[in-house]
């Protein structure tokens, strides 16, 4: 019977695909597809944002970081010349410096930790069906919808202009980008050397010269027990960034989650009976228009509803998906911290997607802030993930 789940998930999903471009548009259509695109990736090849970093703190195992580096690379390789060339009809993820980026990044990182995944890994695991995300999902639109309405406040606390690397010109851009990466690559390669307890570092003990390649040190160095997973990493970094350029191409604008997620929180508070009239963020254009207009019409929402599905019939291709049924004390944490992780993400300009790939891939600035700060933040979520359990 395997067959006609697999054929039911096809035909369903093509069937979605129709519907929303009857329903919006052919573009709205494509973008579904897309996002169907993503969710099967992401559940496919395990690429978690959250679990590579996680994977590094704890283990000293690169393999998540390189993948990374490697997605960035592509996606911007892909992005800049589009962007450059399209005589403003493609724009990127660009944000300025502000006090807010650094806090909100930094809680982000923390709170993505003890939920189990970032705004694309609450998506897509809650497609597959996974209790802890299927809980934190409403508590993350619910932390976006309000943190949205607080984002100008905290814009107004100040900081730095954003910086935009492509005044410098799409070339000089990307190879910043590339230089950037690779040196976090080889540094992530370097700790793991220094940790013997590692098995990648045990295997990387018996390289003699280190290279500072993000593409070449990961093949080199990765043990054999661990291939498959490896190879699920870079596979996983090569589609996805073929995704993104095309989403990027389709949408005119670069692949996002938060937005979309926190329209749908304040669509539900306007059925409750909440105004968005006065609002700074919500009762202003576009947004006013994003929560007047039908929920198939928003770019970011319509992606969105796609990579749930795409998660769905990935973790249901080859049978059903068993996931354990968490404590009562970790499925409360994990609430918590996706309320703080939507709310962090509107002061931080976006997720692990929006700000930290669409940052750098965009070469503004503001991703690498990011990273930095976020990548802080998980360090001190793993050590409270590690004391609650799970």
């Amino acid at each position: 019977m395997r067959w006609f789940t697999r054929l039911f998930l096809v035909v369903g999903g093509l069937a979605g695909v129709l519907a929303v471009m009857l329903a919006a548009g052919v573009r709205q259509g494509l973008l579904a597809l897309l996002g169907i695109g993503f969710g099967a990736v992401l559940q496919g090849a395990r690429f978690g944002f959250t679990t590579g970093w996680r994977d590094f703190i704890e283990r000293r195992d690169p393999q998540g970081l390189w993948a990374q580096m490697l997605l960035m690379v592509l996606a911007a390789a892909v992005s800049l010349p589009l962007i450059a060339g399209s005589g403003g009809e493609l724009v990127g993820a660009v944000a300025p410096l502000t006090i807010s980026l650094v806090l909100g990044a930094f809680l982000f990182g923390a709170a993505m930790q003890l939920a189990d995944g970032c705004g694309s890994g609450t998506l897509y695991k809650a497609g597959a069906g996974a209790p802890l995300s299927f809980a934190v999902l409403p508590t993350f639109a619910l932390g976006s919808f309000v943190g949205a309405s607080h984002q100008p406040g905290w814009i107004a606390l100040g900081g730095l202009p954003a910086v935009d690397l492509l005044a410098f010109g799409w070339p000089v851009a990307l190879a910043i980008t590339v230089l950037a990466c690779g040196l976090v690559a080889w540094l992530a390669g370097r700790a793991a050397q220094r940790t013997p307890a590692s098995p990648q570092a045990a295997a990387m003990q018996s390289v003699r010269t280190a290279t500072a390649s993000f593409v070449a040190a990961p093949v080199a160095a990765a043990p054999r027990a661990a291939a498959g997973w490896s190879r699920r990493w870079w596979l996983g970094a090569l589609l996805l960034a073929a995704l993104y350029g095309l989403h990027l191409i389709v949408a005119g604008q670069p692949w996002g989650i938060v937005y979309g997620i926190g329209v749908w929180g304040a669509k539900i508070a306007t059925a409750l009976g909440w105004s968005a009239v006065g609002d700074p963020f919500w009762g202003v254009d576009p947004h006013a228009v994003r929560l007047a207009e039908p929920l198939l019409a928003d770019v970011t929402s319509v992606t969105n509803l796609g990579l749930i599905y795409g998660a769905l019939a990935a973790s249901r291709w080859n049978g059903p998906a068993d996931f354990k049924v968490p404590s009562s004390r970790r499925l409360i944490a994990a609430c918590i911290a996706g309320l703080v992780m939507g709310y962090s993400s509107r002061m931080a300009f976006g997720c692990n997607v929006g700000a930290y790939l669409g940052g750098i891939a965009s070469a503004s600035l503001h991703g690498w802030v990011w990273f930095a700060l976020a990548f802080a933040g998980s360090m001190l979520g793993v050590r409270i993930r590690q004391r609650i359990g799970g």
